[in-house]
């Protein structure tokens, strides 16, 4: 099974680079751009949201195509424009050029996760989302802080790289990934499923959490700024730890939730990413703590996906495809909200508190969950009572 599933992992850990790369060097950036942190900021801001209103519609195009054709196309697309990225030297360049690459990025990660799910028995769903997935937590782990390192003096030598990757990627998906069929979908069958309440709450989990990691993430280089007295290796190094754990939180997750009802694993995971972001202030100064503190969110951030995913394919399997790819839109829906929200805070206070309003966003997440645990529960006693 991993050896079918190593392409999407190699896929998604293409996305997750570029996606994650660019918060590491909006310093660099704004600075070779002209601009201020929180308006580069932006950069990540506009490429999540061309990447959720994009997703649906893309994933209706390439319905009938077999998954493979799909991301082939996809990573097409992704690689043209990191090498637009790569080349441009003004912000409106850059900015145009991180739509094109979100345009291509919008139906990789619903794609790799639906091939999952296909190709994966039930009983093993979670383990192979988390596999898949991985692939974009490992990204946090190596992708991140080692395009923070190359792109210390150049970033256009990092989005390069990213581009290599998405070659690479495209390679393994044609030469490893067998064509895998799912029902063909139009864009009024992908956009239903807004109208069921458990599907939305579960989108709206997704949404605000992400929100709560990107207010404080997109703007982490500034945030470290006392740990790391503007030493990149430092930040380097600090990015490094968080991606660990990000990487370890998800394989957690994905066997927890193999043996464990979904939602438990989920509430237990936002309610410590709750406590770590409202703490962060008062551990920023102090690099050891930070390290310490960067390990533990790290794996938070990396705790929710497995689970949240497991959520959906669980409440209508017969549409996996759909569900996860709407998943994919929350999750850029998510990141966009969070970069802008980081953005607007630093006019009031400095990036250091900026884990205060992603606590609060977190917490919004651990709240919508525990309403709709609750509704579920409710509403299977009354169907059980009127059995």
């Amino acid at each position: 099974m991993y050896a079918r599933l190593l392409p999407l992992a190699l896929a998604t850990f293409a996305v997750g680079t570029d996606g994650f790369v660019i918060a590491g060097l909006l310093p660099v950036i704004a600075a070779d751009l002209d601009v201020d942190i929180p308006t580069a900021g932006q950069l990540v801001t506009a490429f999540a949201v061309a990447f959720a209103l994009s997703s649906p519609v893309l994933g209706a195009m390439t319905s009938s195509l077999d998954r493979r054709s799909a991301l082939l196309i996809a990573l097409s697309i992704f690689v043209v424009g990191n090498v637009v990225t790569a080349v441009g030297s003004t912000y409106a360049v850059v900015l145009t050029a991180r739509v094109i690459t979100a345009i291509g990025a919008g139906i990789i990660n619903s794609s790799a996760s639906s091939a999952a799910t296909a190709i994966a028995p039930a009983d093993r769903r979670g383990r192979a989302l988390s596999f898949v997935m991985g692939g974009l937590i490992l990204a946090t782990a190596v992708g991140l802080p080692l395009g923070t390192l190359i792109g210390r003096d150049d970033w256009h030598v990092t989005l390069w790289g990213v581009a290599g990757l998405g070659l690479l990627a495209a390679v393994g998906v044609a030469v490893g990934l067998p064509r895998i069929s799912l029902p063909r979908a139009a864009l009024r069958a992908r956009l239903t499923p807004l109208t069921d309440h458990r599907v939305v709450s579960v989108l709206v989990v997704t949404m605000t959490a992400l929100a709560g990691t990107y207010t404080l993430y997109t703007y982490i280089g500034s945030a470290l700024m006392p740990a790391t007295e503007g030493s990149e290796t430092t930040l380097t190094g600090i990015l490094f730890v968080w991606g660990i754990g990000s990487l370890l939180g998800n394989i957690l997750a994905g066997r927890l939730v193999d043996r464990y009802p979904a939602e438990r694993v989920l509430t237990g995971g936002l309610f410590v990413a709750t406590l770590v972001l409202a703490v962060s202030p008062l551990v920023l100064g102090s690099l050891g703590a930070t390290i310490g503190w960067a390990c533990v969110w790290g794996a938070c951030v990396g705790f929710p996906v497995v689970p949240q995913q497991h959520r959906l394919v669980r409440h209508t399997p017969g549409s996996a495809q759909i569900l996860l790819g709407l998943n994919s839109s929350a999750i850029y829906a998510g990141i966009a909200l969070g970069g802008a929200l980081g953005g607007v805070a630093q006019h009031a206070f400095a990036a250091r508190w900026l884990g205060i309003p992603a606590a609060c966003a977190t917490a919004l997440a651990l709240i919508v969950t525990l309403i709709t645990v609750r509704r579920r529960v409710r509403d299977t006693a009354e169907a059980v009572a009127s059995a």
